[in-house]
């Protein structure tokens, strides 16, 4: 049995953040690292509770699992796993300073 083909796409909101940074910016390498990593192992990153998903990702994305990845600075990089029998497609839907990562997933903040 062939192993199954890993590949990695961006979401619309994730490639607005993604295609707006300088290729030596800390945030695009940390961003390139990920994609790396998730290429080899999809689940590589913390999944986040059903419970807690944004409304925004199950209407928008029709999610049935979610996971955030750590970044540089706090930032964070939520995305979701999707497939089938032959290819597994790790889908990153955002990246988020905290603050924007708080406020979508309802997290109170001084």
């Amino acid at each position: 049995m062939a192993p199954k083909k890993i590949s990695v796409s961006g979401s619309p909101d994730f490639m607005k953040v993604y295609n707006s940074l300088g290729r030596k910016s800390d945030l695009w390498k940390s961003l390139e690292k990920a994609k790396d990593e998730l290429k080899i192992n999809p689940t590589k990153g913390d999944k986040i509770e059903k419970k807690l998903w944004p409304e925004k990702y199950v209407k928008k994305y029709k999610i049935n699992n979610l996971f955030r990845y750590p970044l540089v600075k706090g930032w964070r990089l939520t995305y979701t796993i999707i497939g089938d029998d032959n290819a597994v497609v790790t889908v990153l839907l955002d990246a988020l300073d905290h603050t924007a990562y708080d406020r979508l997933f309802g997290y109170h903040t001084s």
